[in-house]
């Protein structure tokens, strides 16, 4: 099954995809870390990409499309691949269209695992960190002392980006962005709307229901 899967903030997306990479037996696909890989690697399009990644410029799509089609030829890919991060753009997805046809590898379905912002800040905005990296929610995860680390006895704390007004910004940000790609996706018939406002695992059965009859 060849997958591609959205979602904003917030929605557990990193969750799902790690069990289904498993549960399907496909690889999770994250273009941060093929990108990463290929430049730790020294390979030619990885030494491209760092020269661009060097002087803070955004990686190009022709490079990043080179890399992600060399990553989708390797053999743990046979039974299919989730895409995680891109595309994030109309080029982008118009691209990636063209190389998953020349390699016989065309997209199956696109998941959006869909939140609604409210949910979405309510879980973000309510999470509190330790200096010793544990992590606790207001509402889903509450140390046994307010403000006070179960582990350790820290102090707990907000980041900066788990701030009310900074995750508005950031759902905004992504709504603008996936918007024009999720009209893409649906005109071509193959955008699948996950309610992603249960738990872990409802969330789950629901993906799982939609991608069994692609299971090959």
């Amino acid at each position: 099954m060849n997958i591609v899967l959205f979602g904003p903030p917030g929605a557990g997306k990193g969750t799902q995809a790690k069990e289904l990479a498993k549960h399907y037996n496909i690889p999770h696909i994250s273009t941060g870390d093929i990108l990463r890989a290929n430049v730790r690697e020294g390979t030619k399009l990885g030494m491209k990409a760092k020269e661009y990644m060097d002087k803070g410029e955004l990686v190009p799509d022709e490079v990043l499309i080179g890399i992600i089609r060399d990553r989708l030829q390797q053999p743990d890919c046979k039974n299919g691949y989730m895409l995680d991060g891109y595309p994030r753009t109309l080029p982008q997805a118009e691209a990636l269209k063209e190389i998953l046809e020349k390699i016989g590898k065309p997209l199956e379905v696109v998941l959006n695992i869909d939140v609604p912002d409210d949910e979405l800040i309510d879980r973000l905005s309510g999470r509190r960190m330790c200096s010793c990296g544990e992590s606790y929610h207001l509402i889903f995860n509450l140390p046994l002392k307010e403000g006070t680390c179960d582990s350790c006895g820290g102090k707990l704390y907000q980041r900066d980006d788990d701030k009310e007004e900074v995750v508005r910004q950031r759902l905004e940000v992504y709504a603008a962005k996936t918007k024009p790609l999720i009209d893409y996706y649906s005109d071509r018939g193959i955008l699948v709307n996950i309610d992603g406002t249960g738990s872990v695992e409802d969330v789950f059965r629901q993906i799982c229901d939609v991608l069994d009859p692609y299971r090959k």
